[in-house]
């Protein structure tokens, strides 16, 4: 399966002149979804040259300006581009009246329907899923309802061993998906030929989880185990661990204790304080801690591996 991530924007509060407020273009096996919308994310989308149509799921993990301030500017760009299909945006409670009086005011007519799917649970939830992919919430400690989301392959079909599969006449072409989905297959004689005979093991299912603004907590650790990639703020770092906490955000440190403890494959910190010029210093204390770690680099697809 094809997935990439692709950070839009990743630093906190306001934009400047060389980067975004959060905003994150994931695709996974031809699906496309937006992660956070904060101001000139369909600038970025553009540079990106993302596949901007194919966008039916946008995820707000809470309504900071910073992370939703370019949805209304956004929908209203897809009317303009002649959209049809409808667009599923998921967030906290709140964010339908929040555009829709947008769009009142403003009589921006969308001309495609906007399904709102409002969040308030503070236990994590499947929000979507179809045949390949489920998302799930993942409750943060912020000051206003915040979520983050993890997003996760479904368990893929076992490929055909057909070197073995082949010895057995009795085995029919109908027969091959109740294989790959890894049932046994009895002979007529009621010989049992197990399934990991006739198989081998699929390819791995991949996994990605986004943590925008939360206080350190290890509660979100049984959701994120084992994810391939991790994307976990890191406001400050951890000389402002005072400041931190009262803020609601995350230091680099504990970013990559959080990362460590759920044993993830990689790291990416971001949602950086302005008031660090020279990024580098993130890395250094996250690194100290979960040498896999790297800075967020705009507009650069990721693989998830």
């Amino acid at each position: 399966m094809s997935a990439h991530l692709t950070i839009l924007g990743f630093n906190s509060a306001i934009p400047t002149v060389s980067s975004s407020p959060t905003a994150q273009f994931l695709e996974m096996d031809e699906r496309c979804f937006l992660i956070d919308c904060g101001e000139g994310t369909q600038v970025q989308l553009r540079k990106a040259k993302a596949r901007f149509s194919k966008i039916n799921h946008i995820f707000i993990s809470h309504l900071h300006g910073d992370h939703c301030f370019g949805l209304p500017g956004l929908i209203a760009s897809f009317r303009l581009l002649g959209r049809e299909t409808p667009l599923h945006v998921y967030g906290p409670k709140g964010i339908k009246e929040l555009l829709e009086t947008i769009f009142k005011f403003t009589e921006t007519h969308k001309g495609f329907e906007v399904v709102y799917h409002e969040l308030q649970s503070k236990k994590s939830e499947k929000i979507y899923e179809d045949h390949k992919l489920e998302v799930f919430t993942i409750p943060l400690d912020h000051r206003i309802y915040c979520n983050g989301y993890l997003f996760k392959e479904k368990p893929k079909e076992r490929h055909l061993n057909m070197e073995q599969v082949s010895k057995y006449p009795e085995i029919e072409t109908c027969d091959y998906q109740n294989i790959k989905n890894g049932k046994d297959f009895v002979l007529s004689d009621g010989y049992v030929l197990k399934n990991e005979v006739l198989t081998t093991d699929p390819h791995k299912s991949v996994s990605y989880a986004f943590c925008s603004d939360t206080r350190y907590s290890e509660s979100i650790l049984p959701l994120i185990n084992e994810v391939d990639l991790l994307y976990h703020e890191a406001t400050f770092l951890h000389e402002l661990k005072e400041m931190a906490d009262y803020t609601g955000h995350t230091t680099a440190l504990e970013a990559a204790r959080i990362a460590r403890k759920a044993n993830v494959g990689k790291l990416i910190v971001g949602h950086f304080s302005n008031r660090y010029h020279d990024l580098t210093v993130f890395l250094d204390e996250a690194r100290e801690v979960f040498p896999n770690t790297d800075l967020p680099k705009a507009l650069v697809p990721v693989e998830i591996l």
